[in-house]
């Protein structure tokens, strides 16, 4: 089993204006184990393929994590930012399944 340390990222919604609701990222930085390496290419009618990962990384959960394991949104393995597709609570450890490529809405 491969061990993993990096960033997850959680989404909380904060008021930027009066009445102006965005989600802003905040990043915790984690230990952990990665349990499942897979990857797959998605046919998607463009010119090239989607890759896609199917991986699961086992973190061991904070308070923080635990309080906030709806809001994570992606995390950072191999260098790029995956989206979180599913959380699996078991106590103390949160099993985060991640899929394709993170997209942020920024260029």
């Amino acid at each position: 089993m491969a061990k993993f340390y990096g960033a997850i990222g959680y989404a909380k919604t904060v008021e930027t204006k009066p009445g102006v609701w965005r989600p802003k990222i905040i990043e915790k930085q984690y230990f952990g184990d990665l349990t499942r390496n897979t990857r797959r290419y998605e046919s998607s009618g463009q010119v090239n393929d989607n890759l896609n990962i199917a991986n699961e990384i086992s973190i061991v959960a904070d308070p923080y994590a635990r309080q906030n394991f709806h809001s994570m949104r992606y995390v950072e393995f191999m260098g790029a930012k995956w989206k979180i597709t599913s959380v699996e609570v078991q106590y103390p450890r949160l099993i985060l399944t991640i899929g394709g490529v993170y997209n942020d809405g920024e260029t």
